[in-house]
Formats: C-alpha cells, structure tokens, sequence
C-alpha cells in the first residue's frame, strides 16, 4: 500500500511517499481503507520532535510509528474474528494519536478504539477533520469547568482548535469573546461568538473585561499577560508550553494558590467523545472549519503550509 513515511524526525522534507506493507487485523481489531486524513499541529509536533518531550511517545531517537495522520475517514474493509460491534463496509471516521496511521491507505484498530460511523451526508474530506481540534477544545473544556453563563475568551480563534473551542464552547452555554485577524471576523462570528476582537485594531488584555478563563488555542500568549483580564479565580489554558516551558511549571505551582491558576491538560478522547460530536454535526450545532485539501503526494507542500501558521481550520489529505 501507499503511504507517507518519516524514519527520522525533522522538517517536512524528511516526509516521502513509498510502499509499504499492507497491516492485517488481529482478532479485536478492524482493518479500514483510509479515503482522507488531515495534517496538523499534532502530525508536525510528532514528526519534528521539537520538544523532545514528545520522543517519550513517538520514541526517544527515531520515530516508533512512520506513517503518521492522527485524524481519519474510511470505509472498514475487514474485521477480526473477536469483533462484534463493526461491520464490514461501514464508513467511519475516528483519532488515534498512539500510532497514526492515517496517511497510509490501510490502518488497523482495536474495536474499542475511537471511531464510529460518519454522520448521514458528509463525506470522507468532511469527516476526516471532526476530531483533532475538537477532542482538545473538548479537553480543556472540561478541565475548566466552564459553565453556561460563564466569560471565555479564545485567543486564537480560527485554526482547527481554536474553531472547534468557540463551537464547542457556545454548546455548553459560555459567553464567548473570540480574539482573531481582521480578514476572519465574519467566519469567527458564524461560529457563534458573541464578540469579537481584532488583534491588530485592540489588545485583548487591556479591553474593560474579565474573564473567568482564557483559553490560547495557538500557544502565542502567556499567563502573565492574561493575568489583567483574567477573574479573581480565573484559569489560563494554553495549548502549547510556553517560554521555557512556563505553562507546565505554572500549571504545577499555581494551583496551590487562591487565585487565577494555569492549567495543562492531556486530552484523552473516546468513542464516547465521537458519539457526542456526530451527535452536535447531525443537529448543525459543530462543523470543523475547512482551509485546503492537498493529495497524499503532495504531504510534504500540506506540512509547510500548515507550519507557516496561516491555516484557517483544518488542511485535508485524500488517499484515492
């Protein structure tokens, strides 16, 4: 079968396409023919190593796992003896950042894995992008607590998670003010954000606001610039680490305190977690933003684009 490979870590050119073996399903596991893919900030953070900390993962001097792509859409072509649940021919879209697979035609999961069944009318190009973002906004949500009624602001609000966290978090009721470039005020405000803040014309941190939590979906804030916004108790979420790893130390000492406190979650995602996003597409309540879709050849021009930081949503990868 075809697939994009990577046998060392590095920048996107270390990506090439080759032949490789096609995987068989074990007894609890399913065999799918994988349509489309995405490549995203998980996909480079795991092909890069550029925190070493992720090697822990990915392994420690060259990748465990070389045809990446955590998000997927395909149709199950074969099931193992042990699998009750899946039936061949299905369509299905699912995550699964333990071993990639989805820029590869063929992957394998267990039958517990988190996949289901593609929402009636959409296709494989739209499917394919429903989970990374989401699964994080999902996560940092729910470290949160964030309840209806409550001010978030979302710096960042126009890549794959940032687009999903104002979804996601207008869903459970927040007040949401988005912080975003001016050409994408309108996509911000059909996402449901109830005010909007161009970063060019304001700085967000000195609006006459404050916040119960900040969430940065891009990692290009810091706690103590959040700090004035940011309610006696308030919570800053940043999906990156931040200088010198600030966001990990923080998340550690602050909740010691009394007051505003970071955190760094892990997000986990699960069959569960699928089934309540199917269930918001079906009802028009979530839909991943589209950027471009690129052919799996062409991996290595998806990568540079999606590193040059640009990118409004998800960038899709199809495998016909």
């Amino acid at each position: 079968m075809k697939a994009a490979v990577h046998t060392r870590y590095g920048p996107p050119e270390v990506v090439s396409i080759k032949e490789v073996s096609k995987p068989e399903p074990k007894g609890n596991e399913v065999l799918i023919r994988v349509y489309a893919s995405t490549v995203n900030r998980t996909d480079s953070g795991f092909r890069s190593a550029e925190y070493f900390i992720s090697r822990f993962w990915s392994g420690v001097f060259r990748p465990n796992y070389q045809t990446l792509g955590c998000e997927f859409a395909g149709q199950v072509e074969a099931v193992g003896k042990e699998v009750r649940s899946v039936k061949v021919g299905e369509k299905v879209f699912g995550y699964n950042d333990k071993k990639c697979g989805g820029h590869g035609e063929y992957l394998t999961l267990e039958e517990n894995e988190a996949f289901t069944t593609i929402p009636d009318g959409l296709t494989y190009e739209e499917a394919a992008p429903i989970t990374e973002g989401a699964h994080y906004a999902l996560g940092h949500i729910r470290a949160a607590k964030v309840k209806s009624g409550q001010h978030v602001l979302v710096y960042g609000a126009t890549g794959a998670i940032g687009s999903a966290m104002v979804q996601l978090l207008k869903h459970f009721g927040a007040c949401v003010t988005a912080v975003c470039h001016t050409r994408h005020i309108p996509l911000v405000k059909s996402l449901g954000a109830d005010v909007v803040i161009d970063y060019t014309q304001e700085d967000y941190a000195k609006a006459d606001r404050n916040y119960s939590v900040v969430f940065d979906a891009v990692g290009k804030t810091s706690f103590g610039h959040c700090k004035p916004v940011l309610t006696e108790k308030g919570i800053y979420i940043s999906t990156e680490l931040g200088k010198n790893w600030e966001n990990i130390y923080l998340a550690l000492l602050t909740p010691f305190g009394k007051g505003k406190k970071v955190l760094f979650p892990i997000p986990t995602i699960s069959k569960a977690d699928l089934e309540f996003l199917k269930r918001l597409i079906e009802r028009k309540e979530f839909k991943p933003v589209f950027d471009r879709q690129y052919p799996l050849e062409r991996i290595v021009e998806a990568y540079r684009y999606v590193e040059t930081g640009q990118k409004v949503g998800n960038v899709v990868i199809t495998l016909n």
